[in-house]
C-alpha cells in the first residue's frame, strides 16, 4: 500500500472534500496514476480498498476515461488530433513526422519511457489546428518544423526535475 505511505495527507484532504467516499475516485486515481506510471490492476485494487469499494467499481472507472492509462506509458503523452479541421491542415503529416522523429508508431511508447504517442478525436480548439495535447497542455498549429524544439522541450522539462502529470492531477485549477 505504497499510496498510503506516500500521500497520507493529500488523501486525507481528498476525503475530507467528499460526503461519501466514493466520490474520490478520480482523484485518488490521478495519485495512483502519477505513482505508479500507469493504473495496473494492484493500484486500482489499492485505490479500491482506500474507498471501501469493490474493486470492480474502480475498474469501471479507469475503463471509461480516456485520460486513465491501464497499460505502462511515457512520461510525456503525445495526443494528435486527426478529426477534420486538423487532418485538413496537416495532422496526418504531423502524425508521419513524429512516428519517424521518436522511432515508434501511434500507440506506442519510446524506449526511454518518455514518450507515448495517440490519435485522438477532437482536442475542441479546431481554429488553432493542427494541435497536439501533450499530457495536459495545447500546442496550437504545430507543423514538422515544430517537432525537434518541442521534443527537446518537453526532455528538458523531465531533465530539469520539472512535476509533471499524466493525469493532470497537478494542473493549475
Amino acid at each position: 500500500m505504497v499510496l498510503r505511505e506516500k500521500y497520507p495527507s493529500e488523501i486525507a484532504t481528498i476525503l475530507s472534500n467528499y460526503a461519501q467516499k466514493r466520490s474520490a475516485v478520480l482523484p485518488l486515481l490521478y495519485i495512483a496514476q502519477d505513482a505508479y506510471g500507469y493504473l495496473s490492476d494492484e493500484a486500482v485494487r489499492e485505490v479500491a480498498d482506500i474507498l471501501d469499494l469493490p474493486a470492480t467499481d474502480v475498474f469501471e472507472v479507469v475503463g471509461f476515461y480516456t485520460l486513465f492509462y491501464d497499460r505502462p506509458v511515457g512520461q510525456w503523452i503525445l495526443q494528435v488530433c486527426d478529426d477534420v479541421p486538423c487532418c485538413f491542415t496537416g495532422a496526418e503529416q504531423l502524425i508521419s513526422d513524429l512516428e519517424q522523429k521518436l522511432g515508434i508508431q501511434v500507440n506506442q511508447t519510446t524506449e526511454d519511457r518518455m514518450f507515448t504517442l495517440e490519435r485522438v478525436k477532437c482536442l475542441a480548439a479546431c481554429d488553432k489546428a493542427p494541435l497536439l495535447q501533450a499530457n495536459l497542455e495545447y500546442h496550437y498549429q504545430v507543423t514538422s518544423e515544430k517537432i525537434d524544439a518541442l521534443i527537446a522541450d518537453l526532455r528538458q522539462r523531465i531533465e530539469s526535475g520539472e512535476k509533471i502529470s499524466i493525469s493532470g492531477r497537478l494542473a493549475e485549477r
